[in-house]
C-alpha cells in the first residue's frame, strides 16, 4: 500500500514539474495543480494510512488515525485553491495584454534581437 502511495506521489510530481517547465501558461497552471495534488497526498499519507479507524482520539491505547495530516491536508486544498484562481487570472490577463500565452522572459523587442544573427 505505502509503495503504491509513494509511486502516484513520485508519478503526480513529476509530470508536474514537465509541466510547469513548458512553454504554455495553461499546461503551467496544470502543472503546478498536479504538484499541489502530489503534495496534498503526500500529507495525507504521512499520517500513517490506517484503514477502518476513527479519527477522533478517544483513548490512546486504541489505535486512531492521526487527524493533524488532515487537518493540514485541509489548508493546503484551500491555500491551492486561491492560487489556482490567481494564477488563472494572471494567465488571463497576460493572454489579453500580449495576444498569446507563450511564457517567455524576454520582450518580444529583445527575443526578435536575440534570434537574429
Amino acid at each position: 500500500m505505502e509503495w503504491l502511495v509513494a509511486s502516484a506521489v513520485a508519478a503526480m510530481t513529476s509530470a508536474g514539474v514537465y509541466l510547469i517547465l513548458s512553454n504554455r501558461t495553461f499546461t503551467v497552471v496544470i502543472g503546478l495543480t498536479l504538484l499541489t495534488y502530489a503534495i496534498n497526498l503526500f500529507l495525507f499519507a504521512s499520517g500513517r494510512l490506517a484503514v477502518n479507524q476513527p479519527d477522533i482520539i478517544t483513548d490512546l491505547s486504541l489505535p486512531h488515525a492521526d487527524p493533524v495530516p488532515q487537518a493540514l491536508v485541509l489548508t493546503a486544498i484551500v491555500i491551492s485553491f486561491g492560487m489556482t484562481a490567481i494564477l488563472l487570472v494572471l494567465a488571463v490577463r497576460g493572454f489579453f495584454e500580449s495576444g498569446n500565452d507563450q511564457v517567455d522572459l524576454l520582450g518580444p523587442e529583445e527575443a526578435v534581437a536575440k534570434t537574429r544573427p
